[in-house]
């Protein structure tokens, strides 16, 4: 049985479904697609501290589910304009635990994270697939990964 980590980036997800499609990813549906047939040995989701009650529900929704998950917090600067962003975390962690598994699967579709993959399939020679909105996602991130599974159909709620 393959041994599996998952890398979700909550927001960049959150705001590609609902910029293409007005809906919501399915992260139930994922998670038995994902790891059918497959052990997961890690499996984080990359979310922003706020301390609304809804946020607070999703992120124990995501728990249920098996995600552990991390937090940043959201950082509104003076100018108005809001940071909130996780690519060096997922970066690190995926660096981290690459090794100890069989197989990497990224759900995003920030091409920042395409020489990340090309790294950790060099490096490690571990497969990284991605999953992401096809319409808003990098194609040096579809080009670098082993396979792409589109975000669409029975992942959208």
């Amino acid at each position: 049985m393959n041994k599996i980590a998952i890398f979700v980036d909550v927001q960049n997800v959150y705001y590609t479904c609902r910029e293409t499609y007005k809906r919501n990813f399915d992260y139930n549906q994922f998670w038995a697609q994902a790891t059918e047939n497959c052990e997961v040995k890690y499996a984080f989701a990359y979310a922003i501290a706020r301390s609304d009650e809804k946020q607070k529900q999703f992120q124990n929704i995501l728990r249920a589910i098996g995600f552990e998950v991390k937090l940043k917090p959201f950082i509104q600067r003076a100018d108005g304009s809001a940071k909130g962003d996780w690519d060096v975390g997922i970066t690190l962690d995926i660096m981290d635990y690459a090794s100890e598994v069989d197989k990497v699967i990224l759900v995003s579709g920030d091409g920042d994270f395409a020489m990340l993959l090309d790294r950790v399939q060099g490096k490690f020679n571990v497969p990284c697939d991605v999953y992401g909105v096809a319409k808003l996602t990098a194609s040096a991130l579809i080009n670098s990964a082993r396979d792409y599974i589109p975000i669409e159909g029975d992942l959208l709620l």
